[in-house]
């Protein structure tokens, strides 16, 4: 026979996982209540006995006591008389002591009485001795038992009753805002972004609230800008590919009247396509943590300069202008690739949104202990309120499709991660109307 090798403290646990939350409470409440019930019968009946008797104990060392501070008082008499009528303790000299005759049990199986009797000796103030003997019955508590017994079933019941009630209204009080969590919790499971969660009552369920609700809020945007992305990126797979379709189906049928203008429009638009997939390769493999820098020192200086009249060459024809302003050559420690990339896509980007001005300034300076490139356009600038997420992947702030003059509009995704690779800095400076300066800042070393 085929026996299961999961474990019984394995079953246990998958157990106490199906219970609800509200129940485990009310268990444990009740738990709770039966163990208060249980340690309260346990005083009042099976040790009564045994608490009574070091309780007349306790009594006889403090009337020993008492006596002992008042022995050479003329108020002993009365505390005497006071300790036999309150604390049925009697204190008679021990020479001619005789305890009194304690009383039969009035039924079989009944113990008789019990007495505890102690001698001491006290000092006069004429440096005489006087032996005083200490009595007290150890009363029987059989009737005192019985009526504990109803009291305590009476009281049970009622404690049974109160605390079903309040387990039930705490386990649902606490269980309710955690079940409704749970609800929302599925629903945004689901897909359902717009999902709000309402936890309240305590402290640490308004903030899972909270946290559940940025996690909702976050999630529906990340679903909005991939949606966007998709569009975006099928906009600009789709019209190179139908540049490159309709300009080939031309040269198939007539192919005695291709024209290097024809050829050349293929050939530009496979290069914007090439661009398209190398940076969605670029941003995935930075994303993921599967690129890796090789730091080398060079000039940066001059590979700015080189790549600025590399950019400079391809878009005269268009009109663009790019300036350079330096002061002396600049080395770092970096990835010269990378920091290429970072400085090709932020050139493109302001080369894309120079309005008509078509002018892009780059700056190099040095900022303390680092160098700050900055590239500067006169285009129509960013709002306020789109600044903070300009480097989202799939934030895009025309909402209206703008094809770019070159590029992917990934490049500044790019930008961020190859800047933070480098635990340097990046950021914009934006106003409508005014233009953009985009900087980044490499530590010097």
């Amino acid at each position: 026979m085929r026996t299961s090798s999961k474990p019984c403290a394995d079953w246990g646990t998958d157990l106490m996982d199906k219970i609800r939350i509200k129940w485990k409470i009310f268990a444990f409440l009740l738990g709770f209540c039966a163990l208060l019930l249980l340690i309260l019968w346990l005083l009042q009946t099976v040790f009564l006995s045994d608490m009574y008797k070091f309780i007349r104990k306790i009594e006889m060392e403090k009337a020993i006591q008492l006596v002992e501070e008042n022995i050479n008082s003329p108020e002993l008499k009365n505390v005497l008389f006071e300790l036999e009528l309150t604390k049925e303790i009697v204190v008679r000299p021990t020479h001619n002591f005789a305890p009194p005759a304690l009383r039969a049990p009035d039924r079989p199986g009944r113990k008789p009485p019990e007495a505890i009797t102690k001698v001491h000796e006290f000092g006069l103030a004429d440096d005489s001795k006087i032996s005083l003997t200490f009595y007290a019955i150890i009363t029987p508590v059989d009737a005192t038992v019985s009526t504990l017994q109803m009291q305590l079933i009476i009281i049970t019941g009622i404690m049974v009753l109160l605390a079903t009630l309040l387990a039930i209204i705490i386990s649902k009080r606490i269980s309710k805002p955690i079940e409704q969590i749970n609800k929302s919790a599925k629903a945004l499971a689901m897909g359902n972004y717009e999902t709000e969660f309402h936890g309240k009552g305590y402290l640490e369920i308004k903030e899972l609230s909270d946290t559940l609700n940025t996690a909702a809020t976050e999630l529906s945007k990340a679903e909005r800008l991939r949606r966007e992305l998709i569009a975006n990126i099928s906009h600009d797979l789709r019209t190179p590919l139908a540049f490159i379709y309709s300009y080939a189906e031309m040269m198939h049928d007539f192919p005695n009247e291709v024209t290097p203008e024809q050829s050349q429009i293929i050939m530009d638009e496979t290069k914007r396509l090439t661009s398209l997939v190398n940076d969605m390769l670029d941003i995935s493999l930075l994303e993921a943590g599967v690129s890796k820098l090789n730091k080398t020192n060079y000039n940066l200086t001059e590979s700015l300069k080189k790549t600025i009249n590399r950019m400079n060459e391809l878009v005269k024809n268009e009109g663009y202008k790019l300036d350079f302003e330096y002061s002396k050559d600049i080395y770092i420690f970096a990835d010269e690739v990378k920091i290429t990339q970072v400085f090709y896509n932020l050139l493109l980007n302001a080369i894309t949104h120079s309005g008509d001005d078509k002018t892009v300034m780059v700056r190099q300076s040095i900022k303390e202990n680092s160098v700050r490139i900055e590239v500067i356009d006169h285009g129509e600038g960013i709002k306020q309120s789109d600044l903070p997420y300009i480097w989202e992947r799939y934030y895009k702030v025309d909402k209206k499709h703008k094809r770019p003059i070159m590029g992917t509009g990934l490049g500044l995704s790019i930008v961020k991660k190859v800047i933070e690779m480098h635990d340097g800095k990046y950021g914009v400076e934006s106003e409508e109307g005014k233009g953009s300066v985009f900087w980044f800042e490499i530590e010097l070393e």
